[in-house]
């Protein structure tokens, strides 16, 4: 069930499995070296090839190997969802009705420059707006202004950005699953609700029902945190430097029973 759909993906990317099988070893050594260690002792090749059944030979050729991060690809998601959930809910860059205004790229207090400024530090407003164009997310209109085409990051652009997107959700998710494996006490919170026998004319009113709650729950959430978050706010007080948040996502598939699988 957790493989399927991301080999599915993968195939339809034209990933082959000794692609994905490379990188999975190197992140099976790359875990085994940081997080299952002995305390105070050296995380040693033997014992992660202990750990991860991969030979010695082969632990030492991973580890030699150059450095891959998905830091650079989490920070300009990040960057990009906190510009475009600063101008959803900051009245100064929105309209009479509240809702979110085309604005110029600088000049004044209510411009693009600006609101790149406010959310997302000392991210180059040039460079951030590139990024938005070029996944769709906003579009310059005849007059030069720039407007936002969605309330969320959401790559139009095609499959490869949106993998992107999956790495940083997907690990989320199943992050929290495997806290709530491990610390049953201390659960996060994880539901969902679903049933195997809708008929098809009911998914559209679904889709824009499901839609519609979770972005005004989402948005309410976001107002909440930003208010919080020292990066928006650095005179808030406190200790620690702490990643959290909350995701929602919509899901349908034909259903297949046992006898069609």
């Amino acid at each position: 069930m957790l493989l399927r759909p991301l080999v599915r993906l993968l195939l339809r990317n034209h990933v082959p499995y000794r692609t994905f099988a490379d990188i999975a070893k190197r992140v099976y050594v790359d875990v085994a070296t940081e997080e299952f260690g002995i305390p105070g002792r050296k995380q040693s090749k033997s014992r992660v090839s202990v750990i991860t059944g991969l030979s010695r030979k082969e632990v030492l050729r991973l580890r030699r190997l150059p450095v891959q991060s998905d830091l650079g690809a989490l920070d300009r998601y990040n960057r990009a969802a906190r510009v475009i959930a600063g101008w959803v809910r900051d009245r100064r860059f929105g309209d009479e009705s509240g809702q979110p205004t085309d604005l110029p790229f600088e000049g004044g207090t209510v411009c693009f420059r600006e609101l790149v400024k406010k959310y997302s530090g000392d991210a180059p407003a040039r460079a951030v707006l590139d990024e938005l164009v070029r996944v769709g997310v906003v579009e310059r209109t005849p007059d030069g202004r720039i407007q936002l085409l969605e309330r969320s990051f959401i790559p139009k652009t095609g499959e490869i950005d949106k993998i992107g997107i999956l790495g940083v959700d997907a690990a989320d998710l199943i992050g929290t699953i495997g806290h709530n494996i491990l610390r049953p006490e201390t659960p996060f919170f994880q539901r969902k609700v679903s049933y195997d026998n809708l008929p098809a004319e009911a998914l559209p009113e679904l889709k824009k029902l499901a839609g519609e709650q979770a972005q005004t729950l989402l948005e309410h959430l976001d107002r909440w945190m930003s208010e919080r978050d020292r990066d928006v706010n650095p005179q808030v007080s406190g200790t620690g430097r702490v990643r959290a948040g909350v995701g929602i996502y919509y899901f349908q598939e034909d259903h297949r029973g046992e006898n069609e699988r």
